[in-house]
């Protein structure tokens, strides 16, 4: 359970703005594409871990299984399929105009689908307390790899095929890790 200080401020920064910031900070969305097409990481939810953890929150894995369920769903069937449409333009936009502007309109359709997931994680993160206590807790204490903290949802057993020494084995994923988790520590934690 989470205090409701913490919870006030989870609500005062939207995860959507969190997200625009975090992205835009050095070296994030190259990380960020990286974990995604390497490791198989869902970006969305990646940033909602970061963005729980600048409040001192964390999700319980039991009640975040069905929800990462719904969003997977969401990603596959939705954003994942304006996303490769975009990649398959991308070499004939260069030669056509009206290619082109396709590819632009399914990258502005994406990026919707892309807040549009955001929002749902938001909202089971803020309804956590009201219709299902016990969704979200308080970092017990703050770890001090926080790369490796921000992986744990990521690469625990019930979740993932991947484990963590697994996906360390590659430098570049490695590399994607400490980018995030060393952008992550500079962020103002709640108290």
């Amino acid at each position: 359970m989470c205090n409701s200080t913490r919870l006030a401020a989870l609500k005062q920064n939207s995860l959507w703005d969190f997200a625009l910031d975090f992205y835009a900070r050095p070296e994030v969305e190259a990380a960020c594409l990286c974990l995604q097409d390497e490791a198989k990481v869902d970006v969305c939810e990646l940033l909602f871990h970061a963005w729980l953890y600048r409040h001192g929150l964390e999700a319980e894995p039991e009640a975040l299984a069905a929800e990462r369920q719904a969003r997977t769903r969401w990603q596959q069937e939705v954003t994942s399929v304006l996303r490769d449409l975009r990649r398959t333009l991308k070499g004939r936009a260069q030669t056509s105009h009206g290619i082109a502007k396709l590819r632009a309109t399914i990258k502005e359709a994406e990026m919707l689908a892309e807040r549009e997931n955001l929002q749902r994680w938001q909202q089971w993160a803020l309804t956590s307390e009201i219709s299902s206590p016990g969704r979200l807790k308080e970092v017990a204490q703050w770890p001090c790899d926080s790369a490796r903290w921000l992986q744990l949802p990521f690469f625990s057993p019930k979740f993932h095929s991947l484990s963590v020494s697994r996906c360390e084995e590659h430098s570049t994923v490695k590399n994607a890790w400490e980018v995030l988790g060393g952008q992550l520590d500079r962020l103002t934690r709640a108290r």
